[in-house]
């Protein structure tokens, strides 16, 4: 078969089989009368193979070693093509993460452009302070990839940065919640936390609705940072979970002062005094706990605390006792 009759059939041009004649990887059989290059139907089955290892991302050079070693083994050569094409769907996918990041920014010209990359390579620095000083520069008027700051504040370990990402996404509004709301859900739990510690600076009722929906959730970490955000946004259903917070003294200091906040008004000082009466009545609790409940009923006022108060004077325990006893005379003096 001649080479033109081989080109079609195969579909590797003429210039390609001469290619693999000069490279040895194919010899045709001879030449006919007219001196053009006779292939046999073993070059032929040649070529395929040729073609079915290119298309499995080999070279030419690994093509010949593996066609013309009798003892080559290819499973040392595919584990190599495997990292290969992982490196470079990595290279790619990257490639492709940070396009649609340039282009959710909507930039208006080739100055937004080199912006949005500069910021994009400088969230990914290795140096804490490159980093944040990205993150601060992002909320200036240049647009911003709420995305790519999203993710960079989920993943950042860092406080002095993640507190410069969270409060620039305080800056982008409701256009953040998506992507938080997905932390919320995310496997690992320091990622589930500085998603709602990032909602917690997002002003709004579409950022406290997330809130409420962490509140409900079974990570305790997280219901705790939602009960404290939404304690200082004044909704009073953060109750019940910034009271078991100083139950089991898990960040205690900072729930009794939320609960100091939403003590102001009337409505959710009585909620408050009617849960902790109802944990100290119902629940097994030791003499810490019990101490720690007497000390955040010091900002509840009210006739309930007062009674709660009235009763822990007379714990079995002294040091709760005389805690109570301290707090009624601390709010007779007011």
């Amino acid at each position: 078969m001649l080479i033109g009759d081989v080109a079609r059939r195969s579909g590797v041009s003429a210039r390609m089989l001469r290619h693999y004649e000069e490279l040895g990887l194919v010899r045709p059989t001879g030449r006919s009368v007219s001196g053009y290059r006779e292939y046999s139907d073993e070059n032929i089955r040649r070529i395929f193979h040729i073609e079915s290892l290119r298309s499995l991302g080999l070279s030419l050079r690994e093509v010949g070693r593996a066609l013309g070693d009798p003892g080559f083994t290819p499973a040392g050569l595919v584990e190599d093509l495997v990292r290969r094409t992982r490196e470079r769907i990595a290279a790619e996918t990257e490639l492709l993460t940070r396009l649609r990041r340039i282009g959710a920014a909507e930039p208006t010209g080739w100055e937004d452009v080199l912006h949005t990359v500069a910021l994009l390579q400088a969230l990914g620095s290795p140096n804490p302070q490159a980093r944040q000083r990205a993150a601060l520069s992002a909320a200036g008027d240049a647009p911003v990839p709420v995305e790519a700051l999203v993710e960079a504040v989920l993943n950042e370990p860092d406080p002095g940065v993640a507190g410069a990402l969270r409060w620039t996404l305080a800056q982008c509004g409701d256009e953040a919640l998506p992507q938080l709301a997905r932390g919320l859900g995310a496997a690992r739990a320091e990622v589930r936390e500085r998603a709602v510690r990032s909602l917690a600076e997002i002003p709004g009722d579409a950022a406290t609705g997330l809130l409420r929906e962490a509140l409900a959730g079974p990570d305790p970490v997280v219901r705790g940072q939602a009960a404290l955000a939404l304690g200082a946004r004044g909704a009073a259903d953060a109750v019940p979970e910034l009271i078991d917070m100083i139950v089991g003294e898990r960040k205690d200091a900072d729930a009794a002062d939320a609960l100091a906040v939403l003590a102001r008004d009337p409505g959710p000082a009585d909620r408050i005094a009617t849960g902790i009466v109802g944990r100290l009545t119902h629940g097994a609790l030791g003499a810490a706990a019990r101490r720690r409940l007497a000390q955040a009923l010091a900002d509840v006022p009210g006739v309930t605390s007062s009674r709660a108060l009235a009763g822990l004077a007379r714990d079995e325990d002294r040091a709760v006792a005389l805690t109570a006893a301290y707090v009624l005379t601390l709010r007779r003096t007011r």
